[in-house]
């Protein structure tokens, strides 16, 4: 191992890098032919829009012939002309034992990003979940909540956890049911424990100024502060709030007290954490516990693990961590901004450590793309399900029964079983990623090198082979598969044809309709 200030790598022939930020998943794998910039210390979005697709992102970059380029602190990289420049404090360079993706994954997570043996709650997988964003955007209440739960139920969809997304609090910070929607949150979480469903609810990090928790926190400098010694007040997406300084141990536990005195009086299993993007803070917030940005986003993360249900969308160095990650919220297209973008992405998340991830909700959660009257794409939303359905989670918002018709409706409830015979294959994924590291999401060259360019297939552990259609109007899809006997797995295929590959990875193509979602499983033996 060495360490440097500078890092400057030659990309050998044949080689491919991952890391950095979820955000550039669909650049990924980084060659000899890319040119790309990075500043991990400031962006996790877009690198040239900070404010948009904001997500995971870590100090981490790895490569197909077992290279390590990592540090404990951000770091900017550049890559040009064949090379990879490196730039920031005490970054390392680390060649693992085996000269393969899995060994230079595997070398990152003993140094930089060991598994805590911790897992999001195993609800999150056994099921879909279901969120009221796009369903009830900012109109959440307590009979639109049940109206919610019982219209999937008979729609014939299992019950899993519901997130009661924005809105359903007095004021934020002011974590407690709004009285006037909710006038008896409790009935309504039992009623929803009663129908199967766990339930989490929508947090963020601020707290509106001048009411009387802003006051309370303001008393007790729980409250984060900027270079000029004054509280911070932050332009967020939702208008302007103060910050809990999450790098301070009391504000931790204000915040905590508050959550889990929400939990006894209301039932609520757990808390969808919110926002807390680097974009939220600046390089000279005066954290007590941490200055600047990253000490802020790195504490949200470690202050949501005491939470089994939990969800985050942004975190910084998070990996190996017990936190369900989802993809932040995408359009319901199909280019790489929505559905295109679903597995590089979710990859990007599996390389950085990131193992229990989830994609954005089924059809895109960008609520702006969904103004009331505007037409769901049915085709767009079946191939999103199909997709999302073998990703260690997958989560609905918009009830597939009220936007779907006949047809479609049974090739998205025939995805969802397919995942549910599944599950527990997922959860042993689970429990082997919690004592790893190892992702549950792979790509191929994860354990068939030779497949560093199939971006658009997964592996679902090592013996799942996932290529769901993901082109508008497909007739046919053509798949890699590599080295092994592969037999069908997937809805709408051909049963019982094994292929056997004895050599380099083989192309098919495979007849498809509206109800294939081609899968296959690796035979041993």
């Amino acid at each position: 191992m060495v360490t440097s200030d500078t890092v400057n790598v030659e990309i050998e022939h044949g080689e491919w890098w991952w890391g950095g930020a979820a955000a550039d998943g669909t650049l990924m794998p980084f060659g000899r032919e890319t040119s790309h910039h990075r500043d991990l210390a400031r962006n996790a979005g877009l690198v040239n829009d900070p404010a948009d697709a904001s997500n995971q992102s870590a100090p981490v970059l790895i490569s197909s012939h077992g290279r390590v380029i990592a540090s404990d602190q951000p770091f900017t990289f550049t890559i040009e002309d064949g090379q990879l420049r490196a730039e920031g404090t005490g970054v390392q360079t680390a060649t693992a034992d085996v000269a393969t993706l899995r060994g230079a994954y595997r070398e990152a997570v003993r140094r930089f990003m060991p598994a805590s043996g911790r897992t999001p709650a195993p609800e999150l997988f056994e099921g879909p979940q279901y969120n009221t964003w796009i369903e009830l955007p900012y109109t959440p209440t307590q009979q639109g909540v049940l109206d919610y739960a019982r219209r999937i139920l008979a729609a014939g969809f299992p019950p899993g956890v519901l997130m009661i997304d924005d809105l359903w609090a007095a004021d934020y910070g002011d974590w407690r049911f709004e009285a006037g929607r909710f006038p008896d949150p409790r009935a309504m979480v039992d009623e929803l424990h009663r129908l199967g469903f766990r339930v989490m609810v929508w947090v963020v990090p601020f707290i509106s100024p001048d009411n009387a928790v802003y006051r309370a926190l303001e008393r007790r400098d729980l409250l984060l502060r900027g270079a000029d010694g004054e509280i911070v007040v932050r332009r967020w997406w939702n208008g302007w709030s103060a910050v809990l300084d999450l790098t301070f141990a009391p504000a931790c536990d204000w915040w905590a007290d508050t959550l889990r005195a929400l939990q006894a009086e209301t039932g609520v299993d757990g808390f969808k954490f919110d926002a807390g993007d680097l974009r939220d803070y600046r390089d000279d917030d005066q954290g007590r516990g941490g200055i600047g940005r990253i000490a802020q986003t790195a504490a949200y993360a470690r202050f949501g693990e005491q939470f089994a249900f939990n969800e985050f969308r942004a975190s910084w160095r998070a990996g190996g961590l017990g936190l369900a990650q989802r993809l932040h919220d995408k359009p319901p297209t199909w280019d790489a901004a929505g559905l295109g973008s679903l597995i590089p992405e979710g990859i990007a998340q599996s390389l950085t450590g990131h193992a229990f991830n989830c994609p954005d909700m089924i059809g895109g959660g960008d609520l702006a793309q969904f103004e009331p009257g505007a037409a769901v794409d049915v085709e767009q939303f079946v191939r999103y399900a199909q997709c999302a359905a073998l990703f260690p989670m997958m989560q609905f918002s918009l009830n597939p029964a009220r936007v779907l018709d006949e047809e479609a409706l049974a090739a998205v409830k025939a995805a969802v079983a397919l995942r549910q015979a599944l599950v527990p294959e997922i959860l042993a994924l689970v429990a082997h990623a919690a004592r790893t590291g190892e992702p549950i999401l792979r790509p191929l060259a994860y354990h068939d090198p030779g497949t560093e360019q199939v971006t658009d297939q997964f592996l679902l552990g090592k013996d799942v082979l996932v290529a769901p259609v993901l082109e508008r109007g497909a007739t046919h899809r053509q798949v890699v598969l590599p080295h092994g006997r592969w037999a069908p797995l997937g809805t709408g295929m051909p049963d019982g044809q094994v292929v056997e590959v004895t050599g380099d990875p083989v192309t098919l193509t495979l007849d498809v309709t509206l109800a294939s979602l081609p899968a296959w499983r690796r035979i041993h033996g």
